[in-house]
């Protein structure tokens, strides 16, 4: 069974940094896309940031010049570097990935998965 654990959450000052990682674990033919979410208090959830399995990257314009998406295709994982924090940063994010995993029924099967959440709190 595949998992999603994400991992390097906490509280930082504005202007500080994090780094945040997910390890997808289980058996695991090939990753595709991979993918940060968030979801702040009241809102709705966005998309922060993707990779392709070829590595182009993706990001919101809120993030774009403070966070770096990459990804570890031996490992397994994904992460998010995210530099220069503000309070609007804060929230639960979510770790997503497109895979192909082993199928009895048809050999491979290409499914998603969404990690439990690690939550960023930034403080002003």
């Amino acid at each position: 069974q595949v998992q999603l654990v994400e991992s390097g959450g906490g509280l930082v000052q504005a202007g500080g940094s994090l780094r945040l990682s997910c390890a997808a674990s289980g058996s695991i033919l090939s990753m595709n896309a991979m993918a940060w979410y968030r979801q702040g208090a009241g809102k709705q959830r966005e998309l922060v940031a993707s990779i392709t399995g070829a590595g182009s990257t993706n990001y919101v314009d809120s993030v774009k010049g403070r966070f770096t998406i990459s990804r570890d295709n031996v490992e397994n994982t994904v992460y998010l570097q995210m530099n220069s924090l503000k309070p609007e940063d804060t929230a639960v994010y979510y770790c997503y990935a497109d895979l192909v995993v082993p199928s009895v029924t048809y050999r491979q099967l290409r499914q998603t998965y969404w990690g439990k959440g690690t939550l960023v709190t930034v403080s002003s």
